[in-house]
């Protein structure tokens, strides 16, 4: 008997835990992380972001209550780096996800892969690496930002209407 109660207490803290928008639970971990924090570009935790969940069940990457916040911090991490003049695929892919990089909470350095990154974004936006991207221009941005999506959650993106609304929210 006490197992079963055990068991539903657990079942009810599980199925209580938040939604994301595509219907999977934070702790589905079939989806990928950026999917499942609704934080479609992996943006580690540091800074407070509007529409951050309360809860944070993730040590390093932030959890947004919707995904449409998620894009909206992406999009105000794009404008921070045109302020400094980081305006190409390359540069924007090398900064957004640097080469070598140190996470906040371990302190451990890690390396990471970012020339299939930047010829993927390329790719995905039909420009050259070198290429300027005009982050004033709603589609362009959309587009950069339904790109870096895929690439950091292994091809999975939400619909375009949440990806502009998290743009118009910016």
């Amino acid at each position: 008997m006490r197992f079963l109660v055990l068991a539903a207490l657990a079942g009810a803290a599980l199925f209580a835990w938040p939604r994301t928008e595509k219907g999977g639970d934070v702790l589905d971990m079939t989806k990928p992380r950026g999917i499942r924090l609704n934080n479609p570009g992996n943006i580690r935790h540091g800074d407070n972001w509007q529409g951050m969940a309360q809860d944070q069940p993730d040590e390093s990457f932030v959890y947004f209550v919707d995904p449409r916040y998620g894009y909206r911090a992406m999009v105000k991490v794009l404008q921070s780096y045109a302020r400094r003049g980081v305006v190409t695929v390359r540069d924007i892919i090398n900064t957004w996800a640097p080469p070598v990089g140190r996470d906040p909470n371990t302190g451990e350095t890690y390396t990471q892969e970012t020339g299939a990154y930047v010829a993927h974004v390329a790719r995905r936006l039909g420009v050259t690496p070198d290429a300027r991207v005009d982050l004033d221009n709603k589609h362009q941005v959309v587009e950069l930002l339904d790109a870096i999506t895929r690439h950091e959650n292994a091809n999975e993106t939400f619909d375009r209407s949440t990806i502009e609304r998290g743009y118009e929210l910016a």
